[in-house]
């Protein structure tokens, strides 16, 4: 089983970083905002070296972004499902990023077209869609490795959570919320020969605590150096 790449996980989290900011000061907002949701999931899809990235989504967005560049430090790709009326608008924004080697833009029913899709290893749904809790449903997630992110999750609106099948004991599955951006989900699967050692009573893990790291980025456009922690990921395959 492939182990965490810290190393990915923090360039693509910088990549992220920059491109989205990029995005903002280009649609109107100059000041580099504080990371949050778009570079975690950057992070997380590229620490964990996934190569099939899915995104349902309403348009492109900085989302889209920093998972393109996930996909870029990967070597993967991502497929962005949207709505057909959005599709030049978001193709210009990949492009601009420069991305668009990375993305795969589809514009089907997203309910018909994920089933086609096997063994994602990462995706990222916007529970903006009022039918968002059917299409977790429908994601055929990697069993060996994957992780899936219900994101803008308000409200009492409710992520994957138990929904995924636990048919093989040897399957860890764990769902966590995270108060960043609008409301995030995290679910993450995992399997193999060690999970049982990994798991104490009750299904709880014993965790690994990693230390976070400090990096620094420098804004070429405003002349300040900004300092940002990149999170630790703590997962089954730490």
């Amino acid at each position: 089983m492939m182990e965490w790449s810290a190393t990915w996980a923090t360039r693509a989290y910088l990549d992220a970083l920059q491109l989205c900011n990029s995005h903002k000061r280009q649609y109107g907002s100059w000041r580099v905002q504080e990371p949050g949701s778009n570079e975690f999931v950057s992070a997380l899809a590229a620490g964990m070296k996934a190569k099939l990235i899915v995104e349902v989504t309403s348009r492109a967005s900085p989302s889209t972004i920093a998972l393109a560049a996930a996909a870029r430090q990967t070597g993967g790709r991502l497929v962005c499902i949207l709505p057909e009326p959005d599709l030049d608008e978001s193709k210009e924004v990949i492009s601009n990023s420069g991305l668009k080697d990375q993305v795969e833009f589809r514009t089907e029913d997203p309910s018909k077209l994920l089933p086609y899709y096997e063994n994602i290893d990462f995706s990222l749904v916007d529970c903006k869609d009022e039918n968002y809790a059917r299409l977790l449903k429908l994601l055929d997630v990697n069993p060996i490795r994957s992780v899936v992110v219900a994101n803008n999750l308000v409200g009492d609106k409710e992520g994957l959570g138990g929904y995924v099948m636990r048919n093989d004991e040897k399957v860890a599955v764990r769902s966590l919320k995270h108060p960043i951006g609008k409301g995030m989900e995290v679910t993450m699967i995992c399997k193999d020969d060690e999970t049982n050692k990994r798991l104490g009573v009750g299904g709880h893990r014993s965790r690994k605590r990693n230390k976070s790291k400090w990096v620094a980025k420098f804004d070429e456009e405003s002349g300040e150096e900004h300092i940002f922690r990149v999170p630790q990921v703590d997962l089954f395959w730490n």
